[in-house]
């Protein structure tokens, strides 16, 4: 059975046409190339497979060493990384699909066995999070971390900028920031994470300054119109929390709007969890930003068909067909080789629709 809806029409993102409004959101799979971080051919298959999406989102990519914080993640800081990716943009792009990379830095979100000579990972302050890191095969505790210093601030920066420099000689369409889930940016926007009494702490707009920042000079690389952002206001991943999170994200939605970014990608509620975990006004995000605003979390078809009939968002062949999804393997979800990655099999002509 075949379902009509807005879900499977074109959407015009900036400069790009996409065949439907369906996103594939990152996901972190552990299947770089040890000690390279070089996207594997299997890469290209698996992106490949999903190039019927509107716009694939590839899993989170670190611009840099210190920027690791799991196992075999893939970076986009080396010439070999941009050579691996740019086989993964050739073949999304010969099955007709589009591609953003996202890109990041863990910050205290890591491990000392993943830093240069065994470096404690940076953060805005000293204070250490309550969660595992995928390390050596295994789930470990992250590592306590150290605050950055002010000067080396900039230098995180630049490194966003090679790194969008880097996915644009990869063939990517666009950059997607990371600025979500407890990472490095979130860290610095939340004031569970940032006790710093210096230009990036303190205030609303001092902790938002280095998420702006990094935008700010991402947008001068590959311009607003192929810039989006994960953001994830009140979350509780990796640890990271806000007192006041309403007035703080209304804040950096508000510098993202004059940065004319194309898009800005919410995670309503608690990452892969409930979505009504703390309350929050996504409206106000909506209202406040002009372009696109790509939801994200616990949608299904009825869900997201609810929200773009109330003009609430923008969200293939089994939604279209109402058919089911296939069972995840959950212990293939990190690290390995096909198995769980790129052998899901495909949806039967004859399956018949629920």
């Amino acid at each position: 059975m075949s379902h009509p809806t807005k879900l499977f029409e074109t959407y015009k993102l900036g400069p790009i046409t996409l065949a439907n409004r369906l996103v594939m959101a990152p996901l972190t799979r552990n299947r770089a190339v040890p000690g390279t971080f070089v996207p594997t051919p299997l890469a290209a298959d698996y992106y490949g497979q999903r190039a019927s999406a509107g716009l694939l989102i590839t899993e989170a990519s670190q611009v840099s060493q210190q920027g690791q914080g799991y196992q075999d993640t893939p970076g986009i800081y080396s010439k070999d990384q941009v050579a691996g990716w740019r086989k993964v943009t050739d073949r999304v792009h010969e099955r007709g699909g589009k591609i953003f990379i996202q890109i990041w830095h863990v910050g205290r979100i890591s491990h000392v066995d993943l830093q240069a000579n065994g470096a404690a990972p940076v953060a805005p302050s000293a204070v250490p999070a309550r969660g595992k890191t995928f390390v050596n095969g295994t789930f470990a505790d992250v590592s306590a971390p150290r605050a950055l210093e002010l000067s080396e601030i900039p230098g995180i920066i630049d490194d966003f900028k090679r790194a969008t420099r880097n996915a644009l000689e990869a063939g990517f369409d666009g950059v997607e920031i990371h600025g979500a889930n407890g990472y490095l940016l979130d860290q610095f926007a939340k004031d569970g994470a940032n006790k710093r009494t210096d230009a990036y702490g303190g205030s609303i707009e001092n902790r938002a300054k280095l998420m702006l920042e990094v935008s700010k000079a991402v947008v001068a690389e590959v311009g607003p119109e192929r810039t989006g952002i994960r953001i994830s206001p009140v979350t509780p991943a990796n640890d990271v929390s806000d007192s006041n999170p309403q007035p703080l994200f209304d804040h950096i939605v508000d510098g993202l709007e004059a940065l004319k970014l194309t898009y800005i990608h919410v995670i309503e509620g608690a990452t892969g969890g409930p979505r009504d975990i703390a309350p929050f006004d996504y409206g106000s995000l909506r209202k406040r930003f002009k372009r696109a605003y790509i939801a994200n979390n616990g949608y299904d078809f009825a869900l997201a068909e609810k929200m773009l009939a109330d003009n609430a968002v923008d969200l293939v062949e089994r939604l279209q067909r109402g058919a089911p999804l296939n069972e995840w393997d959950k212990a293939t979800f990190y690290g390995g080789g096909a198995k769980g990655y790129t052998d899901y099999p495909a949806l039967d002509a004859k399956q018949p629709a629920e």
